[in-house]
């Protein structure tokens, strides 16, 4: 993989390559990057991927080939403290607690003494205090140069130091908000960049539909009303009007969320412009929020903090009079997300091939995409079709790993279909006795948090029935890395994941035995961005199943399965519930495409796998290895 690299590196070519979970991908593009010189972008799916390559693996390789390259770590805006924000929420003082108050004299501290800013530093305020919302800034609230603490400011530090480094570790957002800045001509890594490395390449479809599509939220809204609010205390205490046009929008914008009366989900607008009242709340926040931008702009000269806010509003009402055009071009997917206490209105492109390959060509450069799931049975067609990366390089290379001895692949019998009422009762029935033959070291994947939540309480009710004392570790529960340490530490735990566990999940060694995914995961067909997109593809004479969602299912399992077998020691057994894997004539091509471990429908053969004798056996042999 190493080789190929260095050849796309430098013949400035596209290089799609996927090799398996745990084989040293990173190592394989790290060391031609930095053997080759000139300025490499590295940009990956997650913090945590960036703090492990800017902490661990790129000093590893910087030292052993002994590269003078310099490295920078570059993350959004959200992720460092802004000094004026802290400033006025120590003015404000709009707490809830006095936790709160206590973890705002502790930022205040870390901002003095940290040289970086970066959240992540200060482990006493947890991730979720919403109090973190308050002292960053958005792309939107930024003041930029009119900021008083624009010298200090920490985002520019950072920005700063990834301009001047060799090396700049992103996340795929912060890349993706780069591309869409050179559109506008104020990107500021790509240009001087010689090659782009996208690790974890398989988010990619994702995230760009999201960064070329159009969105705005209540929550965006309903901040624009509170710092127009706060800035208006600051700067234009005389004029009244302002905190009063400031309050009717927040209050419009909470009707707007009422309007909908769906709990949660994604839904296409015709369906939510149906409900009689959203359409005149829709119409009532617009009037408010055309109301506010004008109130804005006759008091923006007083500060830097009502200009933005002006500058803010009217981006908001442009935005939101694109998504009510009924006449929207025809390429656009309009739909709504709702979530508890707010709403996002979207406007995401049918296609984005187009707009991928068009910023791929305007500058010759190296472009590598990396990642564990990127094909179906190394046919890489599906991603190469939704990213436009037709004419790229494609290679792949399975795990060197001994999956045939050390690894079982498990379809328990007796699973009703999936869309039953008795199917997660099913799978938790089934599950069972192999928690309880793997004395737990298990993590169970499901496709939706509703099936996890009634999982979380069949299966704690069987264990307390049966006497079995394996601690059950939830998503939700506390956060992410948390869970995981809690996981590692305990040795014997289930940990119940949904959606983001599906990947990223790295734990080595016998704490992680067993791997149980509920159903095969297809995306919902309802969903409003995958129902247009089935319909187009029928539509121009495609098979959008085969074509479309079947590729996407598969890429999406192979991440899950992915969590089991990390190193040359590890073994385990994957069990997959849905009956469809065997029932249909589309399951073969699924399970093709996993690695290459043996098969069973037999409990008897998966309890003899985690057998004492067994594991006797497996303890000696990886004594020897």
């Amino acid at each position: 993989m190493a080789q190929a690299v260095a050849q796309a590196i430098e013949g400035q070519e596209m290089l799609i390559v996927e090799a398996g979970t745990g084989t040293g991908k990173t190592f394989a593009y790290l060391v031609p990057a930095l053997l080759a010189g000139g300025k490499v972008i590295i940009s990956t799916g997650s913090k945590t991927l960036q703090d492990q390559l800017f902490n661990r693996d790129l000093p590893a390789v910087r030292e052993a080939l002994r590269a003078p390259v310099t490295v920078a770590l570059l993350k959004g805006r959200a992720n460092y403290v802004c000094h004026y924000y802290l400033e006025r929420a120590a003015i404000e003082g709009r707490f809830k607690s006095r936790e709160e108050v206590q973890q705002l004299k502790s930022i205040e501290r870390y901002a003095v003494t940290s040289p970086s800013g970066d959240r992540m530093g200060l482990a006493s305020v947890p991730e979720t205090s919403s109090l973190w919302a308050q002292v960053t800034s958005t792309r939107e609230s930024c003041l930029g140069q009119d900021c008083p603490h624009y010298k200090p400011c920490f985002v520019m530090k950072a920005r700063k130091q990834a301009l001047e480094a060799d090396v700049v570790v992103v996340n795929h957002h912060l890349f993706f908000a780069d591309v869409m800045l050179r559109d506008e001509g104020t990107a500021e890594l790509l240009p001087a960049c010689n090659t782009v490395i996208l690790d974890e390449a398989h988010q990619l479809p994702e995230t760009a539909t999201l960064f070329f599509g159009e969105s705005v939220s209540s929550a965006q809204m309903v901040e624009l009303a509170r710092d127009s609010r706060a800035e208006g205390l600051i700067a234009a205490r005389d004029f009244a009007a302002l905190p009063e046009a400031a309050d009717k929008l927040e209050v419009a914008v909470r009707q707007l969320r009422l309007a909908v009366k769906e709990e949660g989900g994604r839904l296409p607008a015709q369906a939510v412009q149906r409900q009689a009242e959203f359409g005149t709340v829709l119409s009532e926040t617009r009037t408010r929020l055309a109301e506010l931008a004008t109130l804005l702009a006759v008091q923006a000269e007083r500060s830097e903090g009502l200009d933005n806010c002006w500058q803010r509003a009217l981006d908001l009402r442009h935005v939101l009079d694109r998504w009510c055009d009924t006449r929207a071009a025809e390429h656009l997917i309009r739909w709504v997300e709702v979530f508890s206490q707010s709403l996002q209105l979207h406007a995401t492109p049918l296609k984005i091939s187009d707009m991928f390959r068009k910023q791929l060509e305007q500058q010759k450069r190296a472009w590598i995409f990396t990642s564990a799931t990127l094909s179906v049975k190394g046919d890489f067609s599906h991603y190469q079709s939704e990213l436009g990366l037709e004419q790229a390089r494609t290679a792949s290379w399975e795990s060197p790993y001994d999956f045939e001895h050390h690894a079982l692949l498990y379809v328990p019998r007796g699973i009703p279909e999936p869309n039953t009422p008795a199917y997660t009762p099913a799978v938790i029935a089934a599950a069972l006795p192999v928690i309880r033959a793997s004395g737990g070291r298990a993590f169970l994947l499901f496709t939706s948090l509703r099936a996890l939540e009634e999982a979380q309480v069949l299966l704690g009710e069987q264990l307390k029935r049966e006497g079995l004392d394996f601690p059950i570790l939830a998503q939700g529960s506390r956060s992410r890395s948390e869970l995981l340490e809690r996981f590692r530490e305990l040795g014997n735990a289930v940990l119940l994941g949904s959606q983001s566990f599906w990947e990223g999940v790295d734990v080595k060694g016998e704490a992680l035995s067993l791997v149980v995914i509920d159903k095969l995961p297809f995306a919902p067909p309802e969903d409003p961005v995958l129902a247009a997109r089935i319909s187009e593809i029928n539509r121009c004479g495609g098979n959008a199943f085969m074509d479309y969602q079947l590729p996407r299912a598969v890429i999406s399992l192979k991440q899950g399965a992915g969590r089991l077998i990390r190193d040359e020691t590890d073994r385990g057994v994957l069990m997959i519930c849905d009956p469809r894997l065997l029932t249909r004539p589309y399951g073969r091509r699924i399970w093709q495409s996993l690695p290459p471990m043996r098969r069973t429908r037999e409990l008897q053969q998966v309890q003899s796998f985690f057998s004492p004798r067994n594991q006797a056996a497996r303890e000696q042999e990886s004594t020897i290895l």
